[in-house]
């Protein structure tokens, strides 16, 4: 079959040439569509579905499909009172904040008044950070008859020969890793405190921190693989400064690992995205990997036998993207994946157990997922497998078994957001500090994100666990360091 092209030289092409040139233009509409959205549109991947009406989860169906009752137009006249604006009310301040009263007392008080109450107004104050020195004065003593001389012990420092406490080396990481600060911003911030601090300190300072914890980092790679079935996985570029190329930029990656039972984070430093970084930290484990369709996983070669379980997320992801190419077909499938999530969102809200949320899921997560299975294989016939909408339907059907495996156990998450979640702060921090000085300092970077992440998926403070964590390891016992951890930990009284 031949087809004329409607252009001056009215040129002759076949029908593959044609579909080729079409498909082409398809690929090429949808790479300016997302050039424009990067540029100029949200970031925000939430699909809000034509329908108005919510899912009901146990039939599966909008509830806006359900059959209105016959509608019957009214009218009536109703007088409304004219209700007054409120005012603004203030928010309480928190109870726990530290209150400096001050009372103000009239100018003028006739002899004989009486104080019948009072009226109170709290204000937000705030002071800059509250740097101090703190002296360790050790008096000397001359025992009886010239026997000797007696002084109380030095107290075990963080760094040793170092004037850096542990309340100022926590300040500086978290400042770095949580807050984004690069050190020379932070040099700043002290020298406005009339504080100079040499960048070369500082770097010391914080390498003596992370050989200090470098042992309670190898007790948590530990615990994230021990007596665990499940993991999630993931991983992220970083830029390395080569040493062996001056003046440009190593791609290397962070690999990341969470167990979800004890909500541990691992970060892990590679120079490369290759089979062999996973492969060295999932040596000996056994049982199920939660990733993204990245084929690294898929080729895997350890001793313990490893299934996939696939991440929503990410098979959502593309159809959210093929919107503008095909918004019938990419509604479609959104709005089947948006009713996956309402089962997740009404099982959450319930509380309920792992064998009780299998259940819930057999009853009515699956059949949605069956039913989206056969939709797949039929329209991955009807459109271009170069189209947006084609590729995301490729993605999917080339996973569908992974992604639909989460039914199988209660203890599974229907996607990788935990772990995406814990690798933002990465993301941020990129845009700060750019790069990494060297291989060395970024999986120093990989030590710090692992405990903050951790901390913050077990709800703890990561000031006051990095403090007090600084503050007891000289002289804790090497086989009780996962009493550190923070899923463990316990302030000191």
């Amino acid at each position: 079959m031949k087809v004329k092209l409607n252009i001056a030289s009215e040129q002759v092409v076949s029908k593959a040439e044609y579909d080729q040139l079409k498909a082409d233009h398809e690929n090429l509409k949808f790479q300016f569509s997302e050039l424009q959205r990067m540029i100029f549109g949200s970031k925000s991947e939430r699909f809000i579905s034509v329908a108005d009406g919510q899912i009901d989860l146990f039939t599966g169906t909008a509830l806006s499909d359900q059959p209105e009752a016959d509608k019957q137009e009214i009218n009536y006249t109703r007088t409304v009172a004219k209700k007054d604006k409120k005012k603004p009310v203030r928010t309480v301040l928190p109870s726990h904040l530290v209150r400096k009263e001050e009372i103000i007392e009239p100018e003028e008080i006739e002899i004989g008044s009486k104080r019948i109450g009072e009226q109170v107004t709290e204000i937000l104050e705030y002071n800059p950070a509250n740097i101090y020195v703190r002296r360790i004065v050790r008096p000397k003593y001359a025992k009886p008859n010239n026997t000797g001389v007696v002084i109380a012990p030095m107290p075990s420092l963080p760094i040793p020969k170092s004037n850096a406490s542990a309340s100022m080396l926590a300040h500086i990481a978290v400042s770095k890793f949580i807050d984004h600060l690069p050190f020379y911003r932070l040099i700043q911030i002290f020298k406005r405190q009339q504080l100079n601090i040499s960048a070369s300190t500082m770097g010391s300072w914080f390498n003596g921190l992370c050989d200090l914890i470098k042992p309670l980092y190898d007790t948590l790679e530990q615990h994230v693989l021990k007596d665990s079935q499940y993991l999630q996985a993931d991983e992220s570029p970083i830029g390395v400064q080569d040493s062996h190329k001056k003046g440009t930029l190593h791609n290397g990656y962070m690999w990341l690992y969470r167990n979800p039972k004890n909500k541990l984070v691992l970060f892990v430093y590679n120079q490369g995205r290759g089979r062999a970084a996973p492969e060295k930290v999932l040596e000996n484990f056994s049982g199920t990997l939660q990733t993204d369709g990245y084929t690294v996983y898929q080729i895997l070669k350890t001793q313990g036998k490893i299934i996939l379980l696939g991440c929503m997320a990410h098979a959502r992801r593309y159809f959210e993207k093929a919107l503008a190419n095909d918004r019938a077909r990419a509604t479609h499938v959104l709005e089947q994946i948006q009713k996956l999530y309402a089962i997740e969102r009404k099982a959450k809200e319930r509380e309920i157990d792992h064998d009780t949320l299998k259940r819930y899921r057999g009853l009515y997560a699956l059949p949605i997922l069956n039913e989206l299975e056969v939709w797949l294989n039929k329209a991955s016939f009807e459109v271009l497998p170069k189209s947006a909408i084609g590729k995301a339907i490729a993605y999917m059907l080339k996973l569908y078994p992974n992604l639909k495996r989460y039914v199988e156990n209660g203890k599974y998450e229907i996607d990788n957001n935990n772990i995406e979640n814990a690798v933002r702060p990465l993301a941020l921090g990129r845009k700060n500090y750019l790069f990494a000085g060297s291989h060395q300092a970024a999986q120093r970077i990989a030590m710090m994100y692992s405990f903050f992440a951790s901390c913050k998926a077990n709800d703890i403070n990561p000031f006051d666990w990095l403090k007090d964590v600084l503050q007891r390891l000289p002289e804790h016992k090497a086989n009780k360091l996962e009493e550190l951890l923070p899923q463990n930990w316990k302030p000191m009284a």
